[in-house]
């Protein structure tokens, strides 16, 4: 690992992307702690202190949330634009035909994107400024347009931020700043592990327990993360005048968590409709019926397995396109042994995929509302570092591992990777 490091260290544009990276996480950081302009902020942190609503998107924010700071809202209006955009590939033919268009066709998304981006966050700035109405100082159209415009610009600060990191830092930026803000949440975590040991509430035997827990479960997600189900495929071997080519096998890699933690994300939004409205309307059976849906118990997670089950085929149908794997296959003169080309070969790969993405979805699964359950075993309530923010933890740094690796590589040096 040293010599990997020095590697790094002796390649001055890699240097270089690094640090840019690192000084962007400084600006992130500091945005954190930046109010917004005419909000109490110990009233937003005493509501958020009453219930874990909106605990996950206060990890994803890196506390700027709880802080009520100008980046309250994180990228996450970002990446509801980017899958939006990305499921209406399939139903309208223009954004279908970018995404065939290489480079250009992206370039036209991505400004699609960002347009679409600024909307959504404006809106959800609205209805965190009128929601949260009662931690105003000034209750009125004009501080409720000036906090809703405040928190807007600090989520198209951050989408501008993560472009930058990707263009001239390492990795993938957006998915960087969810990184930094949930690892810059993990002092606090251990702060409040070690005030339930002081306060006696839990003992070391709980704490031994969890991180064993803790240790098992990356061990877990590294493994699905990075496994793949190998199709076995072949090429047709074809005569040009005195010269022959195909003839060589290959496989095609089917990914057994396609979905990354994207059906996690679509289901918590489902449930926290529910819950949201609840908070704001008085009335006595939406409250009830909202306290079935809280966080934690049977209901919600029972239903919160089921919706991700449902989403992770739901989008690996939409991003995985099966049929034109088929026809590309039988277009350069591939096959799968024992298949025959065409249509049978859709089929065949439709039904691998729907035997692993199982397997992926109660991965997924497992995975979100195993912080649950080890929460009511350990007793550590308030400890956000649950399984969907080490999927985003894991994933992201293996990712960036990689690139990190593969421009090593190309300068001939050894890298982490052996």
């Amino acid at each position: 690992m040293v010599s990997a490091l020095s590697n790094i260290v002796k390649i001055p544009e890699l240097r270089s992307k690094i640090i840019f990276t690192l000084v962007m996480f400084a600006v992130f950081r500091m945005g954190t702690h930046i109010p917004v302009p005419g909000v109490d902020p110990s009233a937003i942190e005493r509501l958020f202190n009453s219930g874990t609503l909106f605990g996950l998107l206060d990890l994803f924010s890196g506390g700027a949330l709880s802080k009520f700071s100008i980046f309250a809202m994180s990228i996450t209006p970002y990446i509801n634009a980017s899958i939006i955009i990305q499921l209406l590939n399939v139903v309208i033919p223009t954004l279908e035909q970018w995404s065939k268009e290489g480079e250009e066709g992206h370039k036209k998304t991505t400004k699609v994107t960002r347009y679409f981006t600024v909307v959504l966050a404006f809106l959800q700035a609205m209805g965190m400024s009128i929601g949260l109405k009662e931690a105003v100082l000034n209750p009125g159209p004009m501080s409720t347009l000036i906090i809703a415009i405040t928190l807007t610009a600090g989520t198209v600060f951050l989408m501008w931020v993560g472009e930058q990191i990707t263009a001239n830092g390492v990795g993938n930026g957006i998915s960087l700043i969810i990184f930094a803000g949930i690892v810059a949440a993990l002092p606090a975590n251990i702060g409040k592990i070690y005030h339930y040991l002081q306060a006696g509430t839990i003992s070391y035997i709980n704490v031994f327990f969890f991180a064993a827990i803790a240790v098992a479960m990356i061990v877990l997600v590294i493994a699905v993360h990075t496994a793949f189900r190998r199709v076995p495929i072949a090429y047709a071997k074809r005569v040009v005048g005195q010269k022959q080519f195909g003839g060589q096998s290959s496989f095609i890699p089917l990914k057994v968590n396609h979905a990354g933690v994207i059906p996690i994300i679509f289901a918590s939004s489902v449930l926290m409709f529910p819950v949201t409205i609840a908070q704001f309307i008085d009335i006595p059976w939406v409250k009830t019926f909202a306290g079935y849906f809280a966080w934690g118990t049977p209901l919600h997670s029972t239903v919160y397995a089921l919706l991700i089950i449902f989403f992770t085929y739901f989008y690996t149908a939409v991003t995985v396109k099966i049929s034109d794997m088929a026809e590309n296959l039988k277009k350069y003169g591939g096959f799968i042994p024992g298949v025959r080309p065409g249509e049978p070969t859709a089929e065949y790969l439709d039904h691998v995929m729907t035997r692993i993405t199982l397997a992926g979805a109660f991965f997924l699964a497992f995975i979100a509302i195993l912080p649950t359950i080890i929460a009511s075993a350990t007793h550590m309530d308030g400890i956000n570092f649950g399984g969907t923010a080490l999927l985003i933890v894991v994933g992201v740094g293996l990712d960036t591992m990689k690139q990190i690796e593969s421009m090593v590589v190309m300068r001939h040096y050894e890298g982490f990777m052996k």
